[in-house]
């Protein structure tokens, strides 16, 4: 029999305010244990929750940004489970009235079709604390600063059919959060974080599997690699006649495997009611107007404008606008040299290979958009060859000099003169005699060993156009 999965993720996003969302304490990352906090996200007794306009904001920009429906009236429940780090006994987040419902993402499925993956809803809600296990000793400590630092969950329908396209929602996810600029998408501190329901079901029957629940994967590769896992597995035990247990599991990276955690709980087990502290949160139309005003140009709007004017591949456009700074970068530069592809094949070649090798982001480049446009007018216009001008930009990258300074300190000017290119072919095709007679004999790959030695005699500054115009017009 042949099976097919069906994928539906919850993803958890650290909204980008400077306060937590029901008191006034820093959401800063990094902070020493325990400085963070305050009665209200301590949950002493007496203390009142205020909730922060800002947080409410972010969410209505994430919703309007995945074409959701906004509810005009929602509420905050408490969520109870007992956990160390949750002081109050309970979490406060959103139930039955969500802020926001429908909606969808849509993203580059398998094939390259592009595909919408339906949102059940968008809701509000605190993060809880952090547990610190002591190696050593039969310890745990608990860190509370990121006690009601708030959250957006977004749930997804079961629509996603293969880990790619879950990988392909999680970044369009994440860059939609970043484009709006409510979250900064970081895995490794925990702001994105996605928890996986996955059942397999036989192709082309409707009725559902019964679905396991994999919980915080902190990276694109590993929610891929928890995924196909998790399919092969399901479908070995049904293969093998057993039944798939509703569970929550967890992703061993280094055992490349998922492995049991606890029974998955269901709604009721929580125990929701609306919190008696909060009043229901009314949001009318001339608030979401003003806030769709303030919507940047999203990433797939931005990646088919990309390849509409300025006729870049599908491939490129999809890279350059993978983040908005990216973008931004990118867009700065043709500002200055109206050469897009250029433009685009540094960006992605020299540029991002630098930033990965060393760590970097696109926002601490030591190369501006500016210092790349002169480098690449310096190509355009013949001064020097594409291959001298990756030796300039390491000079560049090293000494934060203008490329122009660079070009003259090392004397790296294309050499242009046809006469006096044409005397140096000349020379290296008589000191070739046998390479020549090989060349005209029918092997054409020596072209390359032609230009190799003429490019070694004038350090690499002759204009490789007219070098091979010299070379075919003088080798017939």
């Amino acid at each position: 029999m042949e099976f097919e999965p069906v994928i539906g993720l919850e993803v958890h996003a650290q909204l980008k305010t400077r306060t937590k969302i029901f008191c006034g304490c820093d959401t800063a990352f990094g902070a020493p244990p325990n400085t963070h906090v305050c009665p209200v996200c301590l949950g002493m007794p007496g203390v009142l929750p205020v909730l922060n306009r800002i947080v409410v904001e972010y969410a209505i920009k994430m919703a309007l940004a995945t074409n959701c429906d906004i509810a005009p009236k929602s509420r905050f429940a408490r969520k109870n489970y007992f956990y160390p780090d949750l002081p109050k006994g309970y979490q406060i987040s959103q139930y039955e009235l969500p802020i926001a419902e429908g909606g969808y993402v849509e993203v580059d499925a398998d094939g390259g079709n592009s595909r919408k993956i339906g949102l059940t809803r968008i809701h509000m809600e605190e993060d809880a604390g952090k547990l610190i296990h002591d190696p050593d000793r039969p310890h745990s400590r608990v860190d509370l600063n990121r006690t009601g630092v708030p959250l957006i969950e977004i749930v997804s329908e079961p629509d996603i059919r293969s880990p790619r396209e879950a990988g392909a929602y999680l970044r369009q996810l994440r860059a939609i959060l970043r484009y709006l600029d409510i979250s900064d998408g970081n895995m490794e501190e925990g702001s994105f974080r996605c928890d996986a329901n996955v059942s397999v079901r036989p192709a082309g029957s409707d009725p559902l599997g019964t679905r396991t629940e994999v919980k915080n994967i902190n990276s694109f590769k590993f929610v891929e690699s928890a995924l196909a896992y998790e399919i092969k597995r399901q479908i070995a035990v049904l293969e093998d006649g057993g039944v798939i247990i509703q569970e929550t599991r967890l992703w061993d990276s280094g055992r490349q495997r998922t492995v049991s955690m606890r029974g998955k709980e269901e709604a009721h087990d929580y125990r929701y009611f609306s919190d008696p502290d909060l009043v229901p949160l009314v949001i009318d139309d001339a608030w979401i107007e003003t806030i769709r005003k303030t919507l940047p140009e999203l990433p797939r709007a931005r990646k088919a404008r990309f390849v509409d004017n300025f006729g870049l591949p599908e491939h490129d456009a999809d890279i350059l606008t993978s983040s908005k700074e990216l973008a931004d970068y990118f867009e700065a530069c043709v500002r200055q040299i109206n050469a897009p592809k250029l433009v685009s094949n540094w960006v992605m070649g020299p540029l991002l290979a630098l930033l990965n090798a060393e760590g970097r982001t696109i926002a601490d480049t030591p190369v501006s958009p500016e210092r790349m446009a002169e480098l690449l007018a310096l190509v355009e216009n013949g001064t020097i060859s594409g291959k001298i001008a990756k030796t300039i930009f390491d000079e560049m990258v090293q000494t934060g000099e203008s490329p122009e300074a660079v070009v003259s300190r090392k004397e790296l000017v294309q050499v242009t003169d046809e006469a006096a290119l044409e005397a140096i072919v000349d020379r290296v095709l008589a000191a070739n005699p046998s390479e020549v007679e090989s060349y005209r004999g029918g092997k054409t790959k020596l072209m390359g060993f032609f230009v190799g030695q003429i490019m070694k005699e004038t350090r690499g500054k002759a204009n490789p156009q007219i070098v091979n115009t010299l070379l075919k017009n003088k080798l017939g």
